[in-house]
C-alpha cells in the first residue's frame, strides 16, 4: 500500500515494514538462483542426452522461461482474485516441486516438465511480489525496498554460481543434479517464512472492502494516521479512470502510455543480452579460450561483480531516480557490449573480454536491473496494478524464452550460425542498447519520490 512520507509512527513500525518486504523479495533470490543454476547443467546435460540444439534450446534451456511466461501472464488474475500473500505462498511450493523434480528427472522430458512448473513460480512472483512491496511502501522507500527484489535475484545469481563451482565433480557425472537439487532448501525456507506475513493492506480495501483487517495491518506496519490512509485508497479507487476489476478495460487507450513505457522497459532489458550471458557464461567463457572450471570460476565473479553494483543501484534509485540509473547503464551497455564484440572478432586475451564481460553485468546491475521491477510496480494505477504488473513481466519472459530458445542455434560448437566467432551477436546487443538509449531520453518520465497516487495522475489521461 502506498504510504504518506512520514506515516511510519516508530522503528517497529519501520522494522515491519523492512521485514516483511524482504521476506516477499526471497521469491527473487529462488528466481535468480534458478535462472543461472541451469548453466552448471547445460554441458553435462547435453553430453548425458544428446538432443539436437533445437531441442536442447526448447525443451532443456527455455523451459523453464517458457512456464515463466505462462505464470508472468496470467498471474496477475489470481494475484488479483485471491490475494498477494496467497499467490507467494504457491509460488514457494511451485519452487519446492520444480527443483526436488528437476534434480531426479530420468529423462529430458520429465527434467522439462519440472523445470516448466518452476518457471511457473518464478513468472508468478516477478508479478506478484514487487506489486506486494510497492503496495506497503512509502514514497521516499519504494524504490529499495521493491528493488530488493532485484537484489535478491541477484544474490540468487551469485549462490547458484558459488554452488555449481563447488558441486563441479560432486557425484561424478551426475554433480548437475546436485546443483539443480540445492535450491529445495531455500525453496522450502521461503514457503515458510511467507505463512507469517500479513495480505496487502490496499488489496484488502480494494478488493474485499475489509477495512478492519486492513487498519490492522497498518497499525502493525506502524502508519500514524490510519484514517486518513485509508480514505486516500478508497478516494483513488473511486477516481479510477476504469473502475473494472477484471481487466477487461486493460488495454484501454487510457492506459496507452503506461502500457507502452512497461512493454519498452521489459523489451530493452531482455534486448540488452543479459539472459543470454548469464545462461551461457560457462560456454562463452570457454569460447574466450577458458578451460572449464576456469570458466565456472569466472563466471562467480560475474555473478559477484553483479551483487556490488546491486548494491550501488539499491543506494542510488530513490537519490539519483530510475530515469538516470536507465541512462547510465545504457552507455555501459553500448561500450561494454561493444567492445566484447570486438574482443571475440579480433582474438584478444580472454581476460580482456572477461573485463568487458564485468562492466556489462555492472552496467545491467545499475541500471535495468535496478530500475524494471520498480518501474512497472509503480507506473500502473491501484486498481490494474496486478495486470500491469503481469503484462510487463509477461513482456519480459517472452523476449527471454525467445533469446534462450533461438542461442543455441547461433552459439552451438556444431552447427550454429556462428559456430567460429559468435561476435555479431554481441554487435547486435549493443544495436539494440543504442536503441534503448534514444528512447529513455524521448519517453522515459522519472518517478522516484512520487506517491502511486500521483503517478497515476500524471500518467493516465
Amino acid at each position: 500500500m502506498q504510504l504518506s512520507n512520514g506515516s511510519l509512527s516508530a522503528a517497529r513500525g519501520g522494522q515491519n515494514l523492512l521485514g516483511i518486504s524482504i521476506i516477499a523479495a526471497l521469491a527473487g533470490f529462488i528466481f535468480g538462483f534458478d535462472t543461472v543454476v541451469i548453466s552448471g547443467a547445460n554441458l553435462p546435460i547435453k553430453e548425458l542426452w544428446h538432443t539436437s540444439p533445437w531441442f536442447h534450446g526448447f525443451f532443456i534451456m527455455s523451459m523453464a522461461l517458457w512456464g515463466t511466461v505462462i505464470g508472468a501472464i496470467f498471474g496477475g488474475i489470481p494475484t488479483e482474485k485471491y490475494g498477494r500473500k496467497k499467490i507467494l505462498l504457491w509460488v514457494g511450493i511451485f519452487f519446492s516441486l520444480s527443483s526436488i523434480g528437476s534434480a531426479f528427472a530420468p529423462d529430458p522430458y520429465s527434467f522439462s516438465f519440472f523445470r516448466f512448473i518452476g518457471g511457473v513460480g518464478i513468472g508468478i512472483s516477478s508479478v506478484a511480489a514487487p506489486t506486494y512491496i510497492s503496495e506497503i511502501s512509502t514514497p521516499a522507500t519504494r524504490g529499495r525496498l521493491v528493488a530488493m527484489y532485484q537484489f535478491n535475484i541477484v544474490f540468487g545469481i551469485l549462490i547458484a554460481y558459488l554452488s555449481n563451482y563447488f558441486l563441479k565433480g560432486v557425484g561424478g557425472a551426475n554433480d548437475w543434479r546436485w546443483m539443480l537439487g540445492v535450491m529445495a532448501l531455500p525453496s522450502l525456507l521461503y514457503t515458510l517464512l511467507v505463512i507469517g506475513i500479513p495480505e496487502s493492506p490496499r488489496w484488502l480495501i480494494a478488493k474485499k472492502r475489509n477495512e478492519a483487517a486492513a487498519r490492522s495491518i497498518l497499525q502493525k506496519l506502524g502508519v500514524m494516521n490510519i484514517d486518513d490512509e485509508v480514505k486516500t485508497i478508497l478516494s483513488a479507487l473511486e477516481t479510477a479512470p476504469d473502475k473494472k476489476q477484471n481487466g477487461a478495460g486493460f488495454f484501454s487507450s487510457k492506459y496507452k502510455r503506461i502500457i507502452w513505457l512497461a512493454f519498452f522497459v521489459a523489451f530493452f532489458n531482455q534486448w540488452s543480452g543479459i539472459n543470454f550471458i548469464l545462461y551461457y557464461a560457462p560456454e562463452i567463457l570457454e569460447r574466450a579460450g577458458l578451460a572449464a572450471r576456469d570458466s565456472l570460476k569466472n563466471s562467480i565473479a560475474l555473478g559477484g561483480t553483479n551483487l556490488i553494483f546491486t548494491f550501488a543501484g539499491l543506494y542510488l534509485i530513490d537519490r539519483l531516480g530510475r530515469k538516470t540509473l536507465l541512462l547510465i547503464g545504457s552507455v555501459g551497455y553500448i561500450v561494454s557490449l561493444a567492445m566484447v564484440a570486438w574482443s571475440f572478432y579480433s582474438g584478444a586475451p580472454a581476460g580482456f573480454l572477461l573485463l568487458f564481460l564485468l562492466l556489462f553485468i555492472a552496467s545491467h546491475a545499475v541500471g535495468q536491473g535496478a530500475v524494471i521491477w520498480v518501474f512497472i510496480s509503480e507506473i500502473f494505477p491501484n486498481n490494474i496494478r496486478a495486470l500491469g504488473q503481469s503484462f510487463g513481466a509477461s513482456i519480459h519472459w517472452v523476449f527471454a524464452a525467445i533469446i534462450t530458445l533461438i542461442t543455441p542455434v547461433f552459439l552451438d560448437a556444431d552447427n550454429g550460425i556462428f559456430k567460429d566467432n559468435p561476435w555479431p551477436i554481441f554487435a547486435f546487443f549493443a544495436f539494440m542498447m543504442f536503441l534503448q538509449l534514444l528512447w529513455v531520453l524521448i519517453k522515459v518520465p522519472e518517478t522516484k519520490g512520487v506517491s502511486l497516487e500521483e503517478l497515476e495522475k500524471r500518467l493516465v489521461r
